[in-house]
């Protein structure tokens, strides 16, 4: 199941903010990336934990290994030269993807429930906030990748981390909002509260699997976690003192 809208009706101002992150995220895609998250672009800007935690840059040389199901020979890119200092790494990251299912699940879960909270915190508290929290998200996955001693040199990328921000935020805020979620062969409406709550849910147990040592498919959950926790600490900080009137 996934959502497919909310209710808008309360909006008061255009998301201009949040129309242009996704436009950046389709452009880099598109004309930076290439379509592919497998590309020496994205192998030069992502962020990768090794180079957070040392501060330096880091370069590989690419790797040609085997799959063990299909014995097919495929080539890695090795992390390229970063022209930028590292640390920016956490934002550029954040407007990268690794496939079209990537971006299009990201984009749209933005699309959804970006728009409120760009409403409730006007168009620059919104873009500080969403970025901030994207910061947030991927040291998140920098410290747990650290603590649980599983390779520093795997990039990570996407905006994943920044839209659980916005989740958190939008639970906090609208948790009886009315959210339409298509199942298998029906479509329903549910509050905010379940529609995102069992999203949350999920990433707990998977990064429980984590944790334990299971394969995870490549998917940063200490991001999405960190990120939505992100989001609940910090959208009072950002209301404007308005809204606690």
């Amino acid at each position: 199941m996934f959502p497919i809208g909310d209710d808008n009706s309360d909006r008061t101002i255009t998301p201009y903010v949040n129309y242009l992150i996704i436009a950046l995220n389709v452009i880099v895609f598109v004309f930076l990336q290439g379509l592919s998250g497998d590309n020496p672009f994205t192998y030069s800007y992502s962020t990768v934990p090794g180079e957070i935690l040392s501060g330096h840059d880091i370069v590989t040389d690419a790797q040609v290994v085997t799959d063990s199901v299909t014995g097919q020979r495929f080539s890695i890119p090795g992390l390229g030269p970063t022209l930028i200092p590292v640390y920016f790494t956490l934002i550029t990251s954040m407007f990268m993807h690794g496939g079209i299912a990537h971006i299009a699940g990201n984009m749209l879960y933005l699309w959804i429930f970006g728009d409120n909270i760009e409403n409730a915190l006007g168009h620059k508290r919104y873009l500080l906030f969403y970025l901030l929290c994207g910061i947030i998200a991927s040291l998140s996955h920098v410290f747990v990748t650290k603590i649980l001693g599983q390779s520093l040199l795997v990039p990570s990328l996407g905006a994943s981390g920044a839209i659980s921000g916005v989740l958190g935020a939008y639970i906090l805020l609208f948790p009886r909002r009315r959210v339409t979620m298509l199942f298998i062969r029906f479509i329903s409406h549910v509050s905010a509260f379940w529609a995102i709550g069992i999203w949350i849910v999920f990433q707990i147990i998977s990064g429980l699997g984590m944790l334990g040592g299971s394969d995870t498919g490549g998917v940063a959950y200490a991001a999405h976690i960190g990120g939505f926790l992100a989001g609940l600490v910090l959208i009072k900080l950002f209301l404007p003192r308005a809204r606690y009137a």
